[in-house]
């Protein structure tokens, strides 16, 4: 079987199929024009090991790779500034696949093509991985653009260049930074024609994004993702001034959004193809300004044609006083939220800007969502400047026993590039981790005034294993009564195999880790063959056994009666 890669003529009349073979042959169909390659990568990142982190099905896709995939179509669709070239156009998520670097690159020179690789929505932590991967395409001399959060956030917050962009610069790669939908045929015609600059920097530029075309995946990539799930964007930036946030800075406060027509359309697409998983990656959906009209209109869909899905947004701890919200968005389809509550310390809070987060309303928000139906989910923030591990510990009782409160998600608090706090650091001087693949908000990056690295560490690992500990999951099972009990018991499965058994955080996770003996990082020595596929053998052993018993566990706990349970958080005020 073939991974297929959608290849079109620029006037859109046509598809025609070509992808890499099981063996890695690559299967083509005949064209008579030349090609132009346009090789849209989504990075991943290095583990502790030193190996690239793939799965077999992953979690989240990206929207970032989603929005470029949509932009290349419509740029070879709609402009006929290549009317003589055939374009070819290959789409690689890291996270759930292997990148054919060589045969993808040899076949390319065979033909005597034109290629441009792209590094598309990079993260500070998948910043060094995307470097070695654009070596490996340039040694087979193919030119590379990186774009995303990391390149942005530099450029955008700090005076001069940091040494791993200004290596980047040496290396010979493009540096693309800010939102590309208004410049992307530019920037595809100067890659065809071999005359990219060394760095483009649009970030004052924040693109209109009605009627742009809507972040989409190729039908072959969604099956790699559990529940099939799609994701896209309605909206950018965010109104509040959080200092270790990268959004505001690089998107901007201004709230700029795709209009309900848009939204219909969008989903109708995932909808005829069978897709009914939908995430919304908006930072903070309750801020988009049109917000009720989507909602209004997906409501429509859902009553009128029955169009459902099942929705997942994020939102800040206020929304629920937005008169209709919760009502609306949980009629529309939203059955999970995510919840930037960050801390339940008001001290760590104000430290922060997070003004917004009032404490006394975290319970009536939490249970706002909990009676209309959806499975709410908050970020945690561990390493505050006040933060101890006793203090942060007793935040996390709280958190189990006085908040109806289903999902934790847990961080340590990084100053990531692009934010308030890192732009700080540097202008201070104050020493962070050199390497970015630390910049996960799972590692300690800078010193703490209170704590050792390895005290915050010990008080990340212990928070989430006193959360997903068999006592309080058998706690929130009980909680949920009717068909959201389901959803919370699938979602129970996939943040406690991923804290529990690979010790990588659930946005990262996926099932079934994929390890490549040579897909390690620079540095790091390749393992010799017969004590690397014994240790794999042995990992994956051990993966499924743990694994089949961690679900054995959840569903006897499901199976429990849980008529009349009640606790102090979900007793009514």
């Amino acid at each position: 079987m073939a991974m297929r890669l959608t290849l079109f003529h620029a006037n859109g009349s046509r598809f025609i199929n070509s992808g890499i073979s099981r063996d890695g042959s690559l299967v083509t169909a005949s064209l008579k024009r030349k090609k132009f390659h346009v090789i849209l990568v989504k990075p991943s990142k290095y583990d502790d090991d030193g190996y690239v982190i793939r799965w077999w099905r992953g979690i989240v896709t990206s929207n970032s790779l989603a929005c470029l995939h949509a932009l290349t179509q419509s740029a070879f669709a709609d402009n006929a500034f290549l009317p003589d070239v055939e374009p070819v156009l290959h789409v690689f998520d890291e996270t759930v696949q292997k990148i054919p670097v060589k045969k993808l690159s040899q076949h390319i020179r065979k033909n005597g093509d034109r290629a441009i690789v792209c590094m598309v929505g990079v993260q500070t932590n998948q910043f060094a991985r995307a470097v070695d991967l654009a070596m490996m395409f340039k040694k087979e001399s193919l030119p590379v653009m990186i774009g995303g959060f990391h390149v942005s956030g530099i450029l955008q917050m700090i005076p001069g260049k940091t040494p791993e962009i200004q290596e980047a610069i040496d290396l010979g790669i493009t540096l693309v930074a800010g939102e590309v939908e208004a410049r992307w045929p530019e920037l595809l015609r100067a890659a065809y024609d071999g005359k990219l600059e060394s760095v483009y920097n649009f970030i004052s530029e924040k693109p209109d994004l009605q009627g742009a075309p809507g972040p989409t995946l190729p039908e072959e990539m969604v099956p790699r993702f559990f529940n099939f799930q799609t994701s896209f964007d309605a909206g950018r930036g965010c109104p509040f001034q959080c200092s270790f946030c990268t959004i505001i800075n690089v998107q901007g406060h201004d709230m700029r959004g795709r209009t309900a027509e848009d939204i219909e359309k969008l989903v109708r697409y995932v909808h005829d193809r069978g897709h009914k998983h939908i995430f919304i990656t908006d930072d903070n959906f309750a801020r988009h300004k049109d917000w009720e009209k989507i909602t209004d209109r997906l409501i429509e869909l859902k009553e009128k044609e029955n169009i459902r899905c099942s929705i997942m947004i994020q939102t800040d701890t206020a929304a629920h006083k937005i008169p209709r919200f919760i009502e609306k968005m949980t009629h529309a389809g939203v059955r999970r939220v995510f919840i930037g509550m960050e801390s339940i310390d008001a001290e760590n809070l104000k430290s922060v800007g997070k003004y917004q987060n009032q404490l006394a309303e975290y319970r009536k928000m939490l249970q706002a969502w909990r009676d209309h139906g959806a499975i709410t989910a908050a970020g945690y923030i561990i390493g505050f400047p006040g933060d101890t591990y006793d203090s942060i510990m007793r935040d996390v009782e709280v958190l189990k026993k006085e908040l109806p409160l289903d999902l934790a998600e847990f961080f340590i608090l990084t100053p990531l590039p692009g934010s308030k706090d890192h732009q700080q650091n540097v202008l201070k001087k104050i020493p962070m981790a050199a390497d970015t693949n630390l910049y996960d908000t799972n590692h300690t990056v800078v010193k703490h005034p209170k704590m050792t690295g390895d005290e915050i560490m010990r008080a990340y690992r212990d928070a989430w294993g006193s959360f997903y500990s068999k006592e309080h999951c058998r706690t929130l099972l009980m909680r949920r009564p009717g068909p959201r009990r389901r959803l919370l018991f699938s979602s129970l499965i996939w943040f406690c195999s991923c804290m529990t058994l690979t010790g990588i955080h659930p946005l990262l996770g996926g099932f079934l880790r994929l390890k490549g003996r040579k897909d390690r990082r620079p540095g790091y020595p390749v393992e010799s063959f017969l004590p690397y596929y014994a240790g794999r053998w042995w990992d994956l052993i051990s993966y499924v056994l743990k694994f089949g018993w961690l679900i054995l566990g959840l569903w006897l706990i499901n199976r429990e009666d849980n008529e009349g349970y009640q606790d102090t958080a979900i007793t009514p005020e």
